[in-house]
Parts: C-alpha cells; structure tokens; sequence
C-alpha cells in the first residue's frame, strides 16, 4: 500500500501558530506531509523562500514523513511531481471559504486526482494571518503570542527599531 502523501501549500510569510497547528494536526492525518513554501508574485515577502523554509523547521522541529520544499508554478504539477494529490488547506473564516473552493475546482479541473481537505485552525488561532503578524511587528506590537521563538527572533530581526517590547 502507497503512503498518505499530503501538500499543505502557503507562502508562510512568516509562519504563524496557526500555520503550525495545522501542520501537527496533518502530520497525525497522513504517513507523509510536504509542506510547499509558494512565491505569491502579487505580493512582495518580508522573507526570502529559504528564511521562510528554515523558519518552519525551526518552528516545527524533526518529523517523521515531513518534509518542507519551494513551490515554485502551479500545484497540481508539484503535485503531479510528488505523486501527492491531497490538498490541505486552512480555513479561518466563512470570508477565505469562496476563494479556496475556487482554487480546490480549479485545481481538480487541472487534475481530476486532487483532493483538497479544509480545515480549521485552533480557537485561539482562528483570526491570525500573517499579514496581521507583520503589521503588528512593524509597529511594534508583541507579536510573541502569534508566532514560534525562531518567527519572533525573525521579525525583530526585520523590524528592529520598531520593537517596543524590548524597551518597556
């Protein structure tokens, strides 16, 4: 029997908590999980793909049957190269549902193979993203509760004058 390979795609700029907890929770679904760090062309990243691959090893540690890769063009041929056509996706609000039902169609119209699997992240997670995370942490919000130590380190890293936290 072929191991359960699932992709959980996103651009992770940064990975927040509720990123991780849906990569934990995954990592209990299926025997594989390959995490696909995307360039999102229509936005500018605050890190470069190999920071935000580094920062989510950091942040989750060692996994058995997880693996974090670019993910460069279309995923249903990352896919297709992976011979991995379980698609998780998070859902945080009814407002992301329209969009990611739009993308699960098109790509199970690119490749009829792909599954897309929803799910929700942790309460305490549900409103986080990390455009959020980046605005609080550029003008000098204590993003800790948000994000993992390597991912804190990180943004003050990138914002450093405006980290107020250090100074209270």
């Amino acid at each position: 029997m072929s191991p359960r390979r699932a992709i959980y795609p996103g651009s992770f700029d940064p990975v927040t908590n509720g990123h991780l907890d849906l990569i934990k929770r995954s990592i209990g679904l299926f025997d594989e999980v390959i995490i696909g760090v995307a360039d999102n062309e229509a936005k500018e990243p605050l890190f470069s793909t190999g920071e935000r691959i580094s920062l989510i090893e950091k942040s989750i540690g060692e996994h058995k049957g997880l693996t974090v890769e670019p993910l460069n063009g279309l995923l249903v041929d990352f896919c297709r190269r992976r011979e991995a056509f379980v698609v998780i996706r998070g859902l945080r609000a009814v407002s992301d549902f329209e969009f990611e039902f739009q993308m699960a169609l098109t790509n199970r119209r690119l490749e009829s193979k792909i599954e897309t699997i929803f799910l929700t992240p942790r309460e305490d997670c549900i409103f986080l993203s990390s455009r959020i995370v980046k605005e609080v942490a550029r003008l000098g919000g204590d993003v800790s509760p948000f994000v993992s130590l390597p991912v804190h380190a990180a943004l003050r890293e990138k914002f450093p004058k405006a980290n107020l936290s250090d100074v209270l």
